[in-house]
């Protein structure tokens, strides 16, 4: 029970009470000063009849004595309190929950962002610009919507994002930034619009259809987002990592320095062992920067966490020792297997994957409801039969780039029956799909909502990311209040949940770095690790 329905609750609890017991006193009374014996219904409504001063009526006789007058007055007294008692306990909070739940028509502000119109893709990059502390107001047409963000004290004004005005209410010309988050045409709207009193705000927006890109930029966009050939690419990635015979996907940040995404098949060597325990110990220039475990990113990872097939671990280190760690992750059995990628769901994302793999030179066979041009076998992709015709009994890899969750979800479910050594890799349209989709057996997920509103705070914010879906920032950075310490003296991993990859010295690169190594003053760090981790390491090189 919230808080005024509860006190509500107990005030006319607490008033019954008290009814009750003046009525019993009052029957006590006639009985005992006048020798009146009446029942206690009637002593009731001679005590309803106070507290509400409609008058005695037929009992006014009855109050013909002192003690029934002074119990009389009592009522009345009490009666009186517990009216004005009803104002500040009860009626008063009532009130100002009711105003206090009413949206705000403008913000005051500057150096923030203005968000315009609430999604999921929203609420992550509004979690985000929050976790980093950057100042920002979501401007959302929907009155009911808006005061449900407002009791969740998300900054938000009610109001429509394509009115000039309310552009104006929210200081778009003194914001860092305009984000278009709703459909095509109303983005279009909303540029111009924020154009019309802000021509030197940047305006970010975000287009589901790639072929309205152009008309964002005619309006004004200075970026368009693609969220949904991001999120291709990604799972193309995925799809390769777990069907080519070497690694890839990774992220070159020195001539010998790489970080990659390493997916654990079922059946690999470190399957079912912790992270301690894996062989990263065997690479002292070599660390497990994070991994998702079962759709939860975690970084860095806790020592004694198990790793199991649908663990996903963020390697980072020499190129060579970040391969051998790749190797430990693939299946003997699967190794085996053929090295087609089925990819089901044939729209932007479907489209986007279909592409990068075949680019990737895999054997790819698309499967999608509608006979259209790229599509090699129609059908229905919760259907056993249309899974085998399409060579999911072959494949290595199963992309479901379906347009609905629950589709992926039964598609999942029926590849583990007619390929269970498959890998499958989904795309998840809503953040809260993606625990089901793991628990259905996919080994790895990937949220639209989730990688669009990452990518946006990762533009916004000026930050260099490893992968929009983990977040992990890599920044490179000088520390000489550490000098003459070595690096098991700071404990830095420890200490700020930060990764030391490498230290830049005099034109060098410094890869296989140990706890022995000691720090100079015009050394260069090269950091991996979140928001969090990056702020506290500041705090502890200050």
């Amino acid at each position: 029970m919230t808080s005024p329905a509860r006190r509500a609750g107990l005030f006319l609890a607490g008033t019954a009470v008290v009814m009750v017991v003046y009525a019993l006193l009052y029957q006590f009374g006639l009985a005992v000063t006048q020798g009146i014996e009446i029942s206690f219904l009637k002593a009731l409504h001679f005590v309803v009849e106070t507290f509400t001063t409609v008058g005695y009526g037929e009992r006014a006789g009855d109050l013909s004595n002192v003690p029934m007058l002074v119990l009389s007055m009592a009522m009345q007294l009490t009666g009186v309190a517990l009216i004005f008692l009803t104002l500040p306990a009860f009626v008063l909070p009532l009130f100002a929950e009711a105003f206090a739940s009413q949206p705000a028509t403008s913000y005051d502000g500057e150096g923030h962002v203005v968000v315009c119109s609430f999604s999921p893709t929203v609420e992550t990059l509004v979690e985000e610009l929050g976790e980093r502390g950057k100042d920002h107001v979501v401007v959302e047409p929907d009155e009911q919507r808006a005061s449900s963000l407002n009791k969740q004290d998300i900054p938000v004004v009610s109001g429509d994002p394509e009115d000039v005005e309310v552009m104006e209410s929210v200081d778009a010309d003194r914001a860092d930034a305009v984000v278009a988050a709703a459909d095509d045409e109303t983005n279009a709207s909303i540029i111009l619009a924020a154009q019309h009193i802000a021509e030197d705000t940047p305006v970010y927006s975000l287009v589901k259809d790639e072929s309205h890109t152009d008309y964002h930029k005619y309006a004004g966009a200075d970026e368009v987002v693609q969220p949904r050939s991001l999120l291709g690419k990604s799972l193309a990635g995925k799809a390769s990592s777990a069907v080519q015979a070497e690694i890839s996907g990774a992220v070159e940040i020195g001539e010998d320095l790489d970080i990659a995404e390493l997916l654990v098949q079922r059946g690999s060597p470190i399957e079912g062992k912790t992270v301690e325990s894996c062989g990263i110990d065997q690479f002292p220039g070599t660390n497990i920067i994070g991994a998702w475990f079962r759709g939860e990113f975690v970084s860095p990872p806790a020592p004694d966490r198990v790793i199991d097939e649908h663990t996903i671990l963020l390697v980072g280190g020499l190129a060579d020792e970040v391969e051998v760690m790749w190797e430990l992750t693939l299946s003997n059995t699967r190794r085996n297997r053929q090295s087609g990628v089925v990819v089901a769901g044939y729209g932007v994302v479907g489209s986007t994957v279909a592409s990068a793999v075949t680019e990737a030179g895999l054997t790819t066979t698309v499967l999608d409801i509608q006979d259209q041009p790229g599509v090699d076998v129609v059908g229905d992709v919760t259907d056993a039969i249309t899974l085998e015709e399409a060579g999911l009994e072959e494949a290595r890899c199963l992309v479901l780039a379906v347009e609905d969750d629950t589709t992926a979800l039964f598609a999942t479910l029926v590849a583990k029956q007619v390929a269970p050594e498959v890998e499958v890799i989904a795309r998840a349209n809503d953040a809260d799909s993606t625990p089901k989709l793991y628990r259905s057996g996919a080994q790895y997920v990937l949220s639209l909502p989730t990688v669009s509103g990452r990518m946006l705070a990762s533009k916004l914010l000026d930050e260099e990311v490893i992968t929009p879906e983990t977040q992990v920032e890599l920044v490179r950075m000088h520390a000489p209040e550490l000098a003459g310490r070595t690096l098991g003296e700071i404990d830095v991993r420890a200490r700020t949940n930060c990764t030391v990859l490498a230290i830049e010295r005099e034109g060098e690169v410094l890869t296989g770095i140990d706890a022995d190594l000691l720090l100079r003053e015009n050394d260069m760090l090269v950091l991996a690790g979140n928001d969090e981790a990056i702020d506290a390491f500041v705090e502890l090189a200050q």
